[in-house]
C-alpha cells in the first residue's frame, strides 16, 4: 500500500512511532508484520525494527479485526519470557539468540499457520482505512 511508505517515511521507520495517530499506527504495525513474516518470518520479525511493536502487534490486529492472526502472534510472542517481547532491540536481539533454538519449532508452526492468511488482512486493512479515513488524510 502506497500510504504504507508514507507512514513508515513519516515516523522514520517506527523510530517515531508518537508522529502517528492511532489509526495510522495500527495500519503500520500490521502492514510490518506481515512484510517481515513474508520475508523471513516470526524470526526476522523479532530481529528487525518491527519487533520493537511485537507486543502492540496483537492489540493491532484485533483492532482491524484479524482475530486469528493476533492469535498466532500471541503464541509466537509467548516463546518470551512472560510473553512479552523486549522493546529495545538490542536487548530482543540478545534474547533471541538465547531462545532461537528452543522457540525454532514453535515460530515455524507460526510462520504456517500465517501463510495461510485465515485472515484477508489485505480486505481488513482497507475495511479499517475506510473507516477510519479522516484519520489518513495528510
Amino acid at each position: 500500500m502506497e500510504i504504507d511508505t508514507y507512514l513508515n517515511k513519516k515516523c522514520e521507520y517506527g523510530e517515531k512511532i508518537d508522529r502517528l495517530n492511532e489509526s495510522q499506527k495500527i495500519l503500520l504495525i500490521a502492514e510490518n508484520l506481515e512484510r517481515e513474516i513474508n520475508n523471513g518470518g516470526f524470526h526476522q520479525f523479532y530481529w528487525n525494527s518491527s519487533g520493537d511493536y511485537a507486543n502492540e502487534t496483537v492489540d493491532a490486529l484485533i483492532k482491524i479485526g484479524a482475530n486469528k492472526t493476533a492469535e498466532i502472534v500471541k503464541k509466537a510472542n509467548s516463546e518470551f519470557k512472560n510473553g512479552t517481547v523486549p522493546k529495545d532491540r538490542a536487548e530482543r536481539q540478545n534474547e533471541l539468540e538465547l531462545i532461537e533454538e528452543k522457540a525454532e519449532e514453535n515460530w515455524n508452526k507460526c510462520d504456517s499457520r500465517f501463510y495461510e492468511y485465515q485472515d484477508n488482512l489485505t480486505e481488513l486493512l482497507i475495511a479499517f482505512v475506510i473507516k477510519n479515513k479522516s484519520d489518513f488524510e495528510k
